[in-house]
């Protein structure tokens, strides 16, 4: 694709980025046929390509308008599109150029701006969310329970040892999950310590950064950012083994932490190491035996494989992977690849697109005889169990 992006932008490193990825599509349209927004509403506009072609426009310096804005809003940011592109265009990185540029050409009106600001705080701000909770506790997630911790002699063993750090992992407590789902992190925990791991577990108050950085508060996210890699990286440097995300939207937005900070010289190696060492736990758990979680009784289970996951971190099958070798066996999921219409904050402020997305999903989830639906988000989780009377799990809860 031909550019003419102003000098302005052309003398920015997000402008170089974006000419570069713009440069990159062809324009050929495949990514149409994956695209979830576009397979709802019909309209090119509301598809990758037309995106793409709204972004060029604003930054060779046309004017846009708020029906601009709202295509990119309505965009999932779940980078199917990626996986499908032959010109390996990398949309989401445009994206993000893109949404920033357009709020700061066409502000929102005030009760937009508003609204995603208590949205972001509300989120982010633990005592406030957990309050929310304790207020509201129908919020939390049905099947939450608390597991008794009975590995407090294994924890004992590895804090007496000198190497404690070299048998540890750093594992991303989250921002919402320890009150909506604590089971999930105590699973994780429990999973990690029997095989011989010391976990330590971060502060809640310790977000990753995507719920700012998709947002379109760039500043926040980046603070958010560099405070965790300051709080994070000394493990590494005593030995922790690895940074573990149990929550695919997490893993994928700190693995990208190295693009964000690419141009920072400060912070730009230190970045690249924490996003080397993120793992997803399931990317992370083939790596070691697994014999002792075995499941001998050829259970049929099903997988709702995050957009995060799948097309993020490009981690597609590695779940199913491990549950097969666990000893289940894993229904087939028609458009496994489309999304189940979460993505984040999206179902807050696109709520129709949003509904409509959960039934395809939960048709084609529900399509083979199951009695449990298993995936690797919470936001994922939280979404399709308001969905079905299923049961709906993070897959490392049935280890």
């Amino acid at each position: 694709m031909q550019t003419q992006l102003t000098p302005a932008w052309l003398a920015t490193p997000d402008g170089q980025t974006a000419d570069k990825i713009l440069r990159s599509c062809v324009h050929c349209g495949f990514c149409l046929s994956t695209c979830p927004t576009y397979g709802l509403l019909g309209n090119e506009l509301d598809s990758p390509r037309g995106r793409i072609y709204l972004i060029k426009s604003l930054l060779e310096g046309n004017d846009v308008s708020h029906g601009s804005l709202s295509h990119l809003d309505k965009c999932l940011t779940c980078r199917s599109c990626e996986t499908t592109c032959p010109s390996g265009v990398q949309y989401g990185q445009l994206l993000d150029i893109g949404r920033q540029a357009m709020e700061a050409k066409t502000p929102r009106p005030i009760w937009q701006k508003i609204a995603r600001f208590v949205v972001r705080k509300s989120l982010t701000t633990p005592w406030f969310f957990n309050g929310l909770i304790r207020l509201m506790p129908f919020l939390r997630h049905s099947n939450s329970i608390v597991y008794s911790v009975d590995e407090l002699a294994l924890k004992q063993r590895l804090a007496d040892r000198a190497d404690v750090l070299q048998s540890s992992v750093l594992l991303l407590a989250g921002c919402v999950q320890p009150a909506l789902a604590p089971n999930i992190n105590q699973a994780s925990i429990k999973v990690l310590n029997r095989l011989g791991l010391h976990v330590i577990e971060t502060p809640q108050s310790q977000c990753c950064g995507a719920i700012n950085q998709h947002l379109s508060a760039h500043d926040d996210a980046i603070a958010q950012i560099k405070a965790n890699i300051d709080a994070w990286l000394p493990y590494l440097e005593q030995g922790a083994k690895a940074i573990i995300s149990n929550a695919s939207g997490c893993g994928v937005m700190i693995k990208d932490y190295a693009h964000l900070l690419r141009n920072d010289a400060g912070y730009a190696a230190k970045a690249q190491r924490i996003s080397e060492a993120t793992k997803d736990i399931s990317e992370f758990l083939l790596t070691q035996d697994l014999s002792r979680f075995t499941h001998f009784d050829n259970e049929t289970i099903t997988f709702h494989s995050p957009c995060t996951l799948q097309h993020g971190q490009k981690l597609q099958g590695v779940v199913e992977e491990a549950l097969r070798k666990l000893g289940y066996r894993v229904n087939p999921v028609k458009d496994a690849h489309l999304c189940c219409g979460s993505a984040g904050t999206y179902s807050i402020f696109q709520p129709s697109l949003s509904k409509q997305l959960r039934t395809q999903k939960l048709a084609n989830l529900l399509a083979e005889k199951t009695n449990m639906i298993v995936t690797a988000n919470i936001g994922c989780l939280m979404h399709l169990q308001k969905g079905t009377s299923v049961p709906v799990k993070h897959w490392i809860e049935i280890l």
